[in-house]
């Protein structure tokens, strides 16, 4: 059975609250062996941290761009309080979820940038990648990131290729999950099948970003049939739909994953064995 890293799973969200530990086992059994679970706010730092030693995964820790208008500036220094704290713990491998949300209404995109920039300097201070919250927000997010001197992955990567070309220069890999099952998401997955198999790394998001055999429109919500959750379990089958893509197989598209993920991610590399 082909092994896969989750780079991107809130397993500490309410989705999960009541049963967090089966929904980790499931993923193990089909071959998910390590979750990197991302903070959004200084209160659940302490969350991550302890799901990610709990069930053998590592954690990032940050403050997400949608988090901004309810975050004080004093929660920066809580950040760089708890990187330093951690600086010894080897499952703490990404300051992250930062980045810049420009599709969601009524955020203050000053204020947005400014943690964004405040959070990438406290990731080139303690010596870690970052884990990029991208949406709308490609060409503003390069700006920063050719001074910034980090690097990392771009998660729910959804850009032009320019920019995912971009990204990769400045040593990036570039997150693909859900989106790439639906046949309508032409561009993410002329992206996921085009890009140099280097550049890739996958997720979930969950419970967030439900693949196509999960999701339901709002008129098929309205008639009483629930949104699927997602969950870390699905990656195996997400990795079916983009080996499929790329007209490779599992087993290559596994281990080309899990090396680009110890590339953006090195501490993975002791964690995972190697």
């Amino acid at each position: 059975m082909p092994a896969w890293i989750d780079t991107h799973c809130h397993l500490d969200a309410a989705e999960f609250s009541a049963d967090a530990a089966g929904v980790r086992a499931r993923a193990a059994a089909g071959g998910v062996v390590h979750c990197v679970l991302p903070a959004v706010e200084v209160g659940n730092f302490a969350a991550v941290r302890q799901l990610a030693h709990l069930h053998g995964d590592s954690y990032a820790l940050g403050i997400h761009p949608l988090c901004t208008g309810r975050a004080r500036e004093e929660d920066l220094d809580l950040l760089d309080q708890a990187l330093a704290e951690a600086a010894g713990d080897p499952r703490l491998v990404a300051v992250g979820e930062i980045g810049l949300d420009y599709f969601v209404p009524g955020l203050d995109p000053t204020r947005q940038e400014l943690f964004y920039e405040r959070q990438l300097a406290l990731a080139r201070r303690h010596k870690l990648p970052v884990v990029l919250h991208v949406r709308r927000s490609a060409d503003r997010l390069l700006k920063h990131l050719r001074r910034a001197e980090v690097a990392g992955i771009a998660h729910a990567f959804n850009g032009s290729a320019q920019q995912a070309e971009e990204f990769v220069r400045l040593g990036f890999k570039l997150g693909f999950g859900g989106t790439l099952t639906f046949d309508r998401a032409l561009q993410v997955r002329r992206l996921a099948a085009a890009l140099p198999l280097d550049a890739l790394v996958l997720e979930t998001d969950s419970p967030d970003i439900p693949p196509h055999w999960l999701y339901r429109t709002a008129e098929q919500r309205a008639t009483g049939q629930p949104q699927g959750r997602n969950e870390p379990g699905e990656l195996p089958r997400i990795a079916q739909v983009l080996a499929g893509l790329r007209g490779i197989s599992l087993d290559e598209l596994a281990l080309a994953t899990t090396r680009n993920a110890v590339a953006a991610l090195p501490k993975l590399a002791a964690l995972l064995g190697g």
